[in-house]
């Protein structure tokens, strides 16, 4: 292998259920730093360079001496699933049998998988790398029944640092029954530095590929139509503005964005990932670009950072989320895509998080 990139396994000071807790510190030849966690399958932390060259730590999260590092209410940087994002009421019906899931979210839906989600699992781990990459691959077997849940569902998260400064996530899952799965990541972004000093990030300039979002009813829930931004300027990126220009222009959630937006050409895993969004930050100079293989993106501006205990060091709208994922509430939603896996079949899902400056 020809490259500088590597990956370091270091043990944290805990264990849950017998495990221990560790986090891989990946590292590229350009001198890009990512810490990803055992513990949920969470980015911790991704050190980039800004326009003069200074590093900084751009994901929000706790650090592990937190009260809150554990619990971590807002997710920060965790693998959601089985099923990221909403199901309403916390019912499906597959194949003739009704599941009934946990109603963590206001207690009327099911959210991000429920209360002993994929987040609250010490995952498998082991170092990885490849050819100018490092990385880490994990891997967490669900039981059957796990959440309410059908079929034992084997996923595999790998977050690869690669020389060209991308964060590759690759994600695959099979399972025994058919399930609904949706996996995505939810890293809180603040392209100033992820720290309470930087403020919001409202002033970010963002552009999304997409000419159509999820339509969603006062519970976030969707009522089942894509509705074309063009009839919402608001909702419209297509043409890069600053995350809180219309903001305050908002009907259905006064308090910030929290919708799913249809990618252009997006939910094809069979090809290569396309562009879902590019954001810039005008003081630092720094530009992500994402790009998925999935249909959708989740774009949160952390409406409720300031409500959580502990992260009173974070500002309403300290970060914001790009979620990579299968709409909400697919499994009830008929003219959705589908995001029902069946046994035989492999879920795949590739995400790239590509890092720049100008």
């Amino acid at each position: 292998m020809n490259s500088s990139a590597r990956a370091v396994r270091e043990k944290l000071d805990a264990e849950i259920d017998g495990k221990q807790l560790e986090q891989f510190v990946l590292t590229n030849k350009n001198g890009l730093r990512a810490v990803v966690l055992n513990w949920g399958a969470t980015l911790a932390s991704l050190e980039t360079p800004d326009k003069n060259g200074k590093l900084d730590n751009i994901v929000c999260g706790f650090s592990p001496d937190n009260a809150n590092f554990l619990k971590n209410p807002p997710y920060f940087g965790v693998t959601c699933g089985r099923y990221g994002n909403r199901i309403a009421k916390g019912k499906f019906t597959l194949d003739g049998t009704e599941y009934t899931l946990a109603t963590n979210n206001g207690n009327k839906h099911h959210l991000h998988g429920g209360v002993k989600a994929f987040d609250k699992y010490v995952w498998d781990a082991e170092p990885a790398s490849g050819d100018n990459w490092s990385g880490v691959k994990l891997t967490l077997v669900s039981p059957d029944g796990d959440e309410g849940y059908p079929g034992t569902l084997t996923s595999i998260v790998t977050y690869k640092l690669t020389d060209k400064n991308e964060l590759r996530i690759e994600y695959s899952a099979t399972t025994d029954k058919a399930t609904p799965l949706n996996l995505t990541n939810h890293a809180y972004w603040n392209l100033k530095g992820a720290r309470a000093e930087s403020g919001t990030v409202l002033d970010h300039i963002m552009h999304l590929n997409c000419d159509k979002y999820v339509a969603v009813d006062a519970d976030s829930i969707p009522t089942g139509t894509l509705t074309a931004v063009i009839d919402d300027a608001p909702m419209d990126f297509t043409k890069a503005k600053p995350i809180g220009q219309d903001l305050g222009k908002l009907t259905n959630d006064p308090q910030g964005y929290d919708h799913c937006w249809v990618i252009n050409g997006g939910g094809d895993a069979t090809k290569a990932p396309v562009l879902a969004a590019e954001v810039r930050e005008p003081a630092t100079g720094r530009v992500m670009r994402v790009l998925t293989t999935e249909p959708g993106v989740q774009f949160y501006t952390g409406n409720y950072l300031p409500g959580t205990p502990d992260v009173n060091n974070f500002a309403k709208h300290g970060g914001f989320c790009l979620e990579t994922q299968k709409f909400p509430d697919s499994p009830n939603q008929p003219s959705f895509p589908s995001s029902i896996l069946k046994p035989g079949e492999t879920y795949r899902q590739v995400t790239v998080h590509e890092f720049a400056v100008e």
